[in-house]
This record gives C-alpha cells, structure tokens and sequence, in this order.
C-alpha cells in the first residue's frame, strides 16, 4: 500500500522526472497565496472566539477548508495550469483525512456506547465513594486522566473526569482549580505516549512517523513531567475531605453486557494496529472492523437480553462538529502547503537557523496558542528530514505543549466549559509556572533517553 505520508511531500522538491510529470508551480507571493493566508487566519480567528462569537469551530474551519481550495483551482484554471495537480492533491488530502474521520468516528462511538451503559458513572461513583481527601482525589482524577487518554481520547478524559470533580465539589476553588489543571495536564500527557491518545499522534502514526512501538516509548517523559507538575500543584490543594453523603446518592447499574463492550473496545484497538503494522492496511479499517463486532454484538443483546443498546443511537451523539472541524482545518492545512507556503515554514529546521530540536521544543509554545492540530498538520506536509526520535519529540511537545494555555487543547477548552466561570484563563495562568516545569522536565528526559543513551 502507499502510505499517505509518502504522498504529501513538499512542493519544493517535486521536479521533472520525466517530461509527462509536470511540477507544482509555487503560488506563495501570488493573489491566491496571499489570500489563501489571510482567509485561514482569519477563519482561525473565529475558532479561537467560538464563545465570544457563539459560533461553532467547525463552520469557519469548514468554510476556510474548502473554499481555499475552490480559490486555488480557479486560479489554475484562469491561469490554463494542470488541474490534473489540483485533483491528485484533493483525493490525497481525501484520503488522509479519511483515515482520521472514521478511526475518531468509531473511537466516539464506543466511548458514547460506554457512556449510555453507565461504564463511566460506575467509576464516577467508585471513585467519590471511598471519602478519600481533597489531595488523594486530586491524584486518583489525575492518575486516571494519564491512563484513560492513551485508550480513550485526551478530550472525553478530560471531560469525563472534570464531570467528577464538579460531582465531588461546586464551590471550593482550592480544589478544583488545582485538579482541573492536573486532569488538563495529565490528559495531554497520557494522549501523547498512544498513537490514539491525541490527535496529533494519531495524524504522525498513520503519516508513517513511527510505528506502534515508537510511541510507547516516549511514557518516560510523558510520565516524568506529568508527575513534576501534579506535585508541584498538589501542594496547593487542600487535605480536608468533601462534604459527601453517600447513603443519599443512588447506586448506577451497569447495563448488561457493558464490560463485554469494554473488552470489544480493547479488541478493536488492538484490530487497528494490527491492521496498520502487520496487515499495513490503514488503522481505520481494523477500527471499522470492531464497530461491525460491536453492532453484531448489540443485535445478540437484544435477542438474547431483550437490550435497549441502538448503536445507532450512540453514533447520533457522536460529536460531528469536532469531526468537521478536523475535516476544515487540515483541508485549509492542505491548501497552505499546495500553494508553497509550509515550505517556507519548514526552513526554520536547517540546521544553520535553528535545527530540529530547538524548531521541535518551540513547536510547543506554538501550539499552545494556535492549537496543535493545524500545527502538526503543518509540520506533516512540511516534512522536515528528521529521525524517529525527533519525529516523537514533535509529537510529544505538540501533545503536551498545549496544557501551557487553558485553550490550548481541546481538553483544556472541554474543562473550560464544564467548570464555567471557575477554570478560566486567569486562574489556569496562576499555576502554567508548574506546567512549563514539567514541560522542560520532559524534554530533558526525551534528550537524556534519545539522544545520550540512545533507548528508542
């Protein structure tokens, strides 16, 4: 099969290899360029104010999409160019993010399944009725959060376990602003060791950036900055225990069959790497294939148990707008590197600038801002010539760069909106001194792991 990854290279290194193969001509510091640039800023602008505006990320992230690649094929069509090159690099750009679409498409669809056989708040209840302390819970929610993110996603863990902390306390901001960090923090860092645990290392994984194996071993530094910056913020949150009744709170059912669903979810991603690094089929398909046994699954259920699961009905909760703005960003993604300008972008990791590492640790800082989706999309299509390690060292800083920043990551916007008015930008900023901590504690450990003792 020909990976995806191999077919998205930069446009500055496409030259004639034979006189039927025409090059993509550099459109940079044309019209379509320059516009293409302002239309992806300005639609990024909206994604960032989706609150202030009340405007949903996914319509400007779909529009910009798009529309900058409408632009661009007008433009080669004014200008009699190949449009065979436009085609060849929309069906690309198709199957690229296909790939991502149906493999998040099937992870939501087991996490809303779970959700609807109360699997989550089973453990919600398991955990709050034990009548630990402030701190100990602060650790449980935490150490869950890095655990849960490599299977499940870093955006539903965090909104999952943000979910129990406004169950355990509403009020008490000594608590709460403290641990929804750590479940932003520890959420970020989990996702950032699994090939699935982010989007980011997901989108590396099935661009062919490194296999299964690869990931895992970036837990060290993952793990080791995690665990600086929850100690640094655990000693900000108090050791009294919360006013919690359990003789008043009711019980949750597991509906029948609910861990049989846990297992098909284990099964399904162990399908999806098996499929991508042994069958070298895309990891979508593996994930597809378990949703066929979960729906097969579902059907034996209600012959046999007369079960009220709709499979159906969990795919209709499925968070499309997310899906969209996956599609939107990376198809405006696509169209910046088309027109030539990532290939610019990419000159920043010459080794006479700043090279891979340095250009890798900022990329961290970047996506704390702008989001690491549109930026590891762009690193992918840029293509730098790098090694494995620095492959998962970009991978890692853009994964856990965005903990810096309360909206720099969709977990930490996942929190915002479940702890509205009390994890907000001023009371996440109070404590981002422990999180940069732990981010340089990160990367020295990925430098004495990867580059002095050579363990990958």
């Amino acid at each position: 099969m020909i990976r995806i990854g191999t077919l998205l290279m930069l446009s500055i290194s496409l030259t004639f290899a034979s006189s039927e193969v025409a090059r993509i001509p550099d459109l940079t510091f044309t019209w379509v360029g320059f516009v293409s640039v302002f239309i992806f800023i300005a639609s990024y602008y909206f994604v960032a104010t989706e609150e202030k505006y009340q405007l949903d990320k996914a319509k400007p992230a779909l529009f910009a999409g798009t529309f900058m690649f409408i632009l661009i094929a007008g433009y080669y069509a004014l200008n009699n160019l190949n449009m065979e090159l436009v085609n060849n690099q929309v069906q690309h750009l198709i199957l690229e993010i296909a790939e991502i679409f149906f493999f998040l498409f099937v992870a939501m669809t087991y996490i809303e399944t779970l959700i609807h056989m109360n699997v989550f708040e089973k453990l919600k209840y398991n955990l709050i009725s034990k009548g630990y302390n402030y701190r100990k819970l602060f650790w449980f929610t935490g150490f869950l959060a890095f655990f849960i993110s490599p299977i499940a996603d870093n955006l539903t863990t965090a909104l999952i376990l943000s979910t129990v902390l406004i169950t355990i306390e509403r009020e008490n901001r000594a608590f709460l602003v403290p641990s929804a960090i750590n479940i932003v923090v520890s959420a970020n860092a989990g996702g950032a060791w699994s090939p699935f645990g982010d989007i980011t290392t997901l989108m590396a994984w099935t661009a062919g950036k490194g296999a299964f194996v690869d990931f895992l071993f970036l837990f060290p530094a993952s793990a080791g900055g995690y665990l600086v910056t929850a100690y640094l913020l655990s000693r900000f949150v108090p050791q009294t225990k919360p006013d919690f009744d359990v003789s008043k709170e009711k019980v949750p059912v597991l509906m029948d069959g609910a861990m049989n669903v846990v297992y098909l979810g284990l099964f399904t991603i162990v399908a999806a790497v098996v499929a991508h690094q042994v069958l070298h089929m895309p990891a979508m398909w593996g994930m597809m294939f378990g949703l066929s046994i979960l729906k097969l699954y579902s059907h034996w259920l209600k012959k046999r148990h007369n079960s009220k699961l709709n499979i159906f009905e969990s795919m209709a909760k499925v968070e499309n707008n997310t899906l969209l703005f996956f599609f939107g960003i990376l198809a405006a993604v696509g169209a910046l590197y088309f027109v030539g300008w990532l290939s610019i972008a990419a000159i920043v990791y010459d080794p006479a600038i700043l090279g891979a590492t340095w250009a890798n640790i900022g990329v961290g800082f970047i996506s704390a801002i702008v989001d690491n989706v549109p930026v590891m999309s762009a690193i992918l299509k840029a293509n730098p010539t790098m090694g494995v390690d620095q492959w998962m060292l970009v991978t890692m800083t853009a994964g856990i760069g965005g903990s810096l920043i309360s909206f720099g990551s969709a977990a930490g916007v996942g929190v915002m909106g479940k702890l509205h008015g009390i994890y907000t930008f001023g009371s996440h900023m109070k404590f981002a001194w422990t999180i940069l901590v732990g981010y340089v504690v990160s990367i020295l450990i990925w430098y004495l792991q990867y580059q002095i003792l050579g363990l990958y």
